[in-house]
């Protein structure tokens, strides 16, 4: 007999197909707005020039010509893919050359390239842990980072996002369950944009004897005076004991990483399923992110790092300085502060969000949109980022735009929630 449930049900009833749809119908959505052309400081989309500020290209570096250069000498060398997994056919020396650049630049012993930084959390995650292991997260790390989690079939303790205090307590409750303990967490959190208490964590971790992998994603090419990220930025490089990163952000190409002890790294190689499962990264990817690498490795990649936490500051303070709601600054134990490339605009409620979305995209500046999942219910944002290559005049014309936006928002809907930092 047929089954009475039909399996495709939910994806015609899920809860927020209506709010979709009436999205669509105003042409308000967000999200699928295709690009003409490559993703710099200005970019054509949907036939009009926007100021980019929802890239994580924070570098600049897509459209960098060595980068490309580097790209363009894979294609030519090794052709348009490699046509299967890391441990058949799909290695190459680009891959073992940016496996080696990566560990020093990190300073492990060893480093493990998989073909996307989704599936470097899934690889990484899913083989280490197993159902008798226990593993803690901040509410608010990125998404692989929980499918990995939910893979392993690890036992989950996620605590607020940054709250210490909740933290301990999880340490102390996974003590009894019997198995590993790791934490996991952000470097630099993708939507808040703040810089994770990694010294605090550290601690916690020696005191329950816990292990700790940090997601340099949204830090690598960012944070640290080697631009190696958060962990090398508050000094706790030799107490993590992995670090994931991607190549989709500074590293302007596609892929990820997973670095740490060789005979972690080695594990890794033959037993994670989605390293040995998948089709090996195109080498233009791979090509790109190596030659990305070298840049960053280079006396020019400090001008580079400098530059686009400049541009964050620029950007941060002349939002805060409209009145925005904007995230505070991370507060270093010396005292510094840190806004990182991601500047988020508090607004709330989901559908003022996609409102002055809409009109920030038809006044030229194109930004980033989260809603719950991606942020918790009631705390829709305006996700902006900056690059290195924007000049200050680009800039200052996007603030502009956004004290526009506002003015005539403000006039017809209400009041957006004020109060320049959180």
């Amino acid at each position: 007999m047929p089954t009475s449930i039909d399996v495709f049900a939910k994806a015609r009833d899920f809860e927020r197909r209506e709010i979709l749809n009436a999205a669509r119908e105003h042409d308000m959505l967000p999200y699928f707005r295709p690009l003409e052309g490559p993703t710099l400081p200005v970019v054509e989309m949907e036939g009009g020039r926007r100021i980019m500020l929802g890239s994580n290209n924070y570098l600049g570096l897509t459209g960098d010509e060595r980068v490309k250069l580097g790209a363009q000498q894979a294609l030519d060398r090794y052709g348009t893919g490699l046509t299967g997994s890391r441990l058949l056919n799909g290695t190459t020396e680009l891959h073992l050359e940016l496996e080696h650049e990566l560990a020093e630049w990190f300073q492990t012993e060893a480093a493990i390239v998989y073909t996307t930084g989704h599936q470097a959390n899934l690889g990484a995650l899913a083989t280490i842990l197993g159902p008798a292991d226990t593993v803690i997260a901040d509410a608010s790390d990125h998404a692989s980072i929980l499918d990995g989690c939910i893979l392993s079939r690890a036992k989950i303790r996620p605590f607020r996002h940054n709250r210490l205090d909740l933290l301990e307590r999880r340490l102390e409750a996974a003590a009894g369950d019997g198995g590993g303990v790791l934490v996991v967490v952000d470097g630099v959190f993708s939507m808040e944009g703040d810089v994770a208490p990694l010294r605090e964590i550290a601690e916690l971790c020696d005191r329950y004897g816990a292990r700790l992998m940090v997601d340099e994603a949204h830090a690598l090419g960012v944070l640290g005076a080697r631009g190696a990220g958060s962990s090398e930025l508050l000094d706790v490089e030799d107490r993590v004991d992995l670090r994931m990163a991607t190549f989709s952000k500074s590293l302007a190409s596609c892929g990820g990483v997973i670095a740490g002890p060789a005979d972690v790294i080695e594990y890794l190689r033959i037993q994670s399923r989605p390293f040995l499962f998948t089709a090996s990264g195109v080498p233009a990817a791979v090509g790109a992110a190596l030659a990305a690498v070298r840049i960053c490795r280079s006396p020019e990649g400090r001008e580079l790092f400098a530059r686009v936490l400049d541009n964050a500051r620029y950007l941060h303070a002349g939002l805060a300085g409209l009145g925005f709601k904007v995230v505070s600054p991370t507060r270093l134990a010396d005292g510094t502060e840190v806004v990182t490339p991601v500047v988020p605009v508090i607004v709330g409620d989901d559908w003022k969000a996609g409102l002055v979305w809409k009109a920030l995209y038809d006044s030229g500046v194109f930004v980033n949109v989260a809603l719950h999942p991606a942020v918790a219910p009631g705390h829709a944002l305006l996700r902006t980022s900056v690059m290195a290559t924007h000049d200050r005049a680009t800039l200052d014309e996007a603030i502009g735009t956004f004290a526009r936006v506002k003015d005539a928002f403000e006039l017809e809907h209400g009041p957006l929630p004020s109060g320049g930092t959180e």
